[in-house]
């Protein structure tokens, strides 16, 4: 089969598609003819930093992808040959740049009627922690309000459509250049570049500060942000934690949170991989049902991955960009 090869650890810039074998599924398993894949910043994340230890040379990334089932391992019984499915895979295993990738049954899930492969080939990694942060850590809830970092990019975006969809009231912050384009995922634009955000924040809210936040940028800006929280108010990070010495204690008392979505492979047990599978279902049905925009901004050809990486890793890009690897 065809697929992105990465040739040894540190050979980021060395991507070259090339052949592999097609990989044949295990017990549990389905092998997924591969239609479209979503990219990531952890593809080159950790390609760059030399991988983990259980990949093999030479490596073929990719977590997301959507497509067919080609082939059932041993055991699978809950789905077809033909089904329409998506999932985020297991980043310790060969990944999704290629024309087929086997993963566990019990991650995927199918794709409904009127969502197309690269809708659905966008959703999982960055919709799914966006997901895990509005839905299952801060409980959002009408009335409330939310404040969400870099909103322009995937998780931000994501977060900033399930939080509205929770009914609560967004601020975002962006580049004023992305401001019409927080505005039209239902946020309020907050210019990071120009504006002091704790201030603005503030100011937005009439000095009462926000309920839950969703910092996707690192732990200087969590920490930043922690103060803006009103009393039991809530904190999901995904790239640092918070420094929790800037805040006394019992005193606005703050829950933390941080989502590892990949991490729930090596430390999740059954019930963390089945929650891989339904909350991918559940943006599944909000994309099929009109209320959540899957975002794709540009769509490239498996030839042109290196290059979308590329610049991924130069974190100025809006939305979500998806290769399409077949019909």
């Amino acid at each position: 089969m065809r697929a992105l090869l990465l040739p040894t650890a540190g050979g980021f810039d060395s991507l070259e598609v090339g052949q592999a074998p097609r990989p044949r599924p295990g017990a549990g398993q389905v092998l997924i003819a591969v239609h479209a894949v979503g990219l990531n910043p952890v593809e080159y994340k950790v390609a760059r930093g030399g991988g983990v230890p259980t990949w093999h040379w030479p490596h073929i990334l990719g977590q997301d992808c959507a497509g067919v089932i080609a082939e059932l391992g041993e055991g699978v019984s809950e789905f077809r040959v033909g089904d329409r499915v998506a999932c985020h895979g297991d980043l310790g295993r060969q990944g999704s740049f290629a024309e087929y990738v086997a993963d566990d049954a019990e991650v995927i899930a199918r794709v409904p009627e009127g969502v197309d492969d690269i809708s659905a080939a966008a959703l999982p990694c960055a919709g799914m922690t966006a997901y895990q942060a509005i839905v299952h850590r801060l409980h959002v809830e009408p009335g409330q309000t939310v404040l969400v970092t870099a909103g322009a990019g995937g998780v931000g975006g994501y977060a900033i459509q399930l939080a509205r969809i929770a009914g609560a009231r967004v601020l975002a912050t962006a580049s004023a250049g992305n401001a019409e384009r927080l505005r039209a995922l239902g946020a309020e634009p907050i210019d990071y570049r120009s504006t002091d955000v704790v201030r603005e924040v503030r100011r937005l809210t009439d000095g009462r500060g926000v309920d839950g936040i969703l910092d996707t940028v690192g732990g200087d800006s969590a920490t930043a942000n922690l103060q803006l929280l009103v009393h039991g108010g809530g904190i999901v990070t995904i790239d640092g934690r918070p420094d929790l010495t800037t805040v006394p204690e019992l005193t606005i008392a703050p829950s933390v949170h941080e989502v590892a979505l990949g991490a729930a492979y090596q430390w999740g047990d059954a019930a963390a991989h089945r929650r891989l599978s339904t909350d991918l279902a559940a943006l599944l049905d909000l994309v099929a049902a009109g209320r959540l925009d899957p975002m794709v901004t540009r769509t490239v050809t498996l030839d042109e991955i290196p290059a979308a990486l590329h610049d991924l890793e130069g974190r100025h890009v809006a939305g979500k960009i998806v290769a399409r690897i077949a019909d």
